[in-house]
């Protein structure tokens, strides 16, 4: 629930605006008779907006919002007056305040200012976000079957508020696909929060998931929400949800089947709405089996599965994939844009990408771009250990495919011929695998390439 502050030196109006902005806002409100008093509260409490009087005795709304810069207190506040001058009201916002109210607005109005405010910071956290994860991530480029069928899948989850558990190898994608569904979903415009589990120290897991209150801990000198808060009308993506320690994955579980929050050091609950999506590596079966992880959080976490396919099984998508990739890292460092040779692509589909998936792809990318001043890279600037696993020539009846629509096709054709092997050319069983929707597509693909046991 928001959290507005009003700080007012006239307590009955404090009090008043605060109950009719609860009862018009449905906020949680609360009162502050001084500008001191105000900055104990907003160190005691997780105040989302402060609505600031300028004209008051001892310690004024303009020495309030300089404490707030001092103090490192980031949060957005709006000032009112009810002396019409609006010349001190500019001065405000040249400290930092972010909008300005008269005094006899009607509270429709002041809401509408409050949530205005809000949506701006909202944003604002978005939008740097985004340009910290500009150009470091590729976005679900592919059309292979394996894609197909993730892109299917997702489309059937995404509407659902239910939990979604993402399951992959390193480098996949993981938090692509969850940013993917978080797009598709009715919370897509809300906040989007990712949290790295593994990368938490476990002394500050609970704090940075469910918040903590003033003094729960050495260092907690102000109170602050957790990722569930701050992620209220989202979504909250847990990676690598299979390292959280047992103590916080108690507190999950009680979370995800409440949805209520008790931050570390309160006895209150706070109802909180984010959609979880949550995302491992591990087989979280085996973990259960090891007594590593909870099995009734397991299941709370399992209603729905997306498979994330590592980049071996849809080879064909690696053609797209560096072409992106030399689009948008080319971009990123402010150079020109730069091809590959088919040579050095076919090198690049040689390799099985075990180590990292797309991430590693990336990497290999961005390595072959600093590495020459040319336009078009050639084999030369494919990395050694790369070089070094690409199969050697091998005597085969057709000529190698050398464009990059004949790339794309020998690597269909083999993903269609390893599935067939793998099903001992069962045509049914296959096709399912494939994600195709009945034998008749796959003997229709199988036509088309000319594919034959014999």
């Amino acid at each position: 629930m928001t959290t507005v502050l009003v700080v007012d030196d006239v307590a009955v109006l404090a009090e008043q605006y605060a109950y009719d902005l609860k009862r018009v806002g449905g906020y949680e409100a609360l009162a502050a008779g001084g500008g001191r008093e105000a900055l104990d509260i907003l160190e005691r409490e997780a105040v989302d907006c402060v609505i600031l009087d300028l004209e008051m005795p001892g310690m004024d709304g303009f020495e309030v919002l300089r404490a707030l810069e001092r103090r490192a207190l980031r949060v957005p506040v709006i000032v009112y007056t009810g002396t019409g001058n609006y010349d001190r009201c500019i001065q405000a916002i040249r400290l930092g305040a972010q909008g300005f109210i008269d005094k006899a607005e009607p509270m429709e109005r002041v809401v509408r200012e409050v949530e205005g405010v809000l949506e701006r910071e909202r944003l604002a956290a978005q939008v740097a976000a985004l340009r910290r994860d500009l150009g470091t991530e590729a976005p679900l480029v592919g059309a292979s079957p394996a894609m197909a069928k993730l892109t299917e899948r997702m489309a059937r989850v995404a509407p659902v508020p239910s939990p979604v558990l993402i399951v992959g190898e390193s480098g996949s994608g993981k938090e692509l696909v969850a940013r993917e569904v978080h797009r598709r979903s009715g919370a897509a415009r809300g906040p989007f929060l990712a949290i790295n589990s593994a990368a938490l120290p476990a002394e500050l897991v609970e704090s940075e998931l469910f918040g903590h209150e003033r003094g729960a801990f050495t260092g907690a000198v102000t109170a602050r929400k957790g990722a569930f808060e701050a992620a209220a009308g989202g979504t909250l993506f847990l990676d690598e949800v299979g390292d959280l320690p047992p103590a916080a994955q108690a507190k999950l579980l009680r979370v995800l089947e409440q949805r209520q929050v008790t931050r570390l050091g309160g006895n209150r609950t706070i109802a909180v709405d984010a959609r979880v999506l949550a995302a491992t590596n591990r087989e979280l079966e085996k973990e259960v089996a090891a007594g590593r992880f909870r099995e009734d959080l397991f299941y709370r976490l399992n209603v729905h599965v997306l498979q994330v396919p590592p980049l071996r099984e849809r080879i064909s998508d690696v053609p797209a994939l560096v072409e992106h990739l030399l689009a948008t890292t080319c971009a990123r460092f402010g150079m020109r844009p730069k091809t590959l040779e088919p040579a050095a692509l076919e090198c690049l589909m040689a390799y099985d990408w075990r180590h990292n998936n797309v991430r590693e792809l990336r990497n290999v990318i961005e390595r072959m771009i600093i590495a020459t001043d040319r336009e078009v890279l050639s084999m030369e600037d494919v990395p050694q250990e790369i070089r070094d696993h690409a199969p050697g020539p091998q005597r085969t009846t057709y000529q190698a495919p050398r464009t990059l629509q004949e790339l794309k096709a020998e690597a269909e054709r083999q993903i269609i011929v390893a599935a067939l092997e793998r099903h001992d050319w069962h045509i049914t069983r296959t096709a399912q695998a494939l994600g195709l929707a009945d034998h008749a597509s796959l003997l229709k693909i199988m036509r088309r390439f000319g594919i034959s046991r014999e």
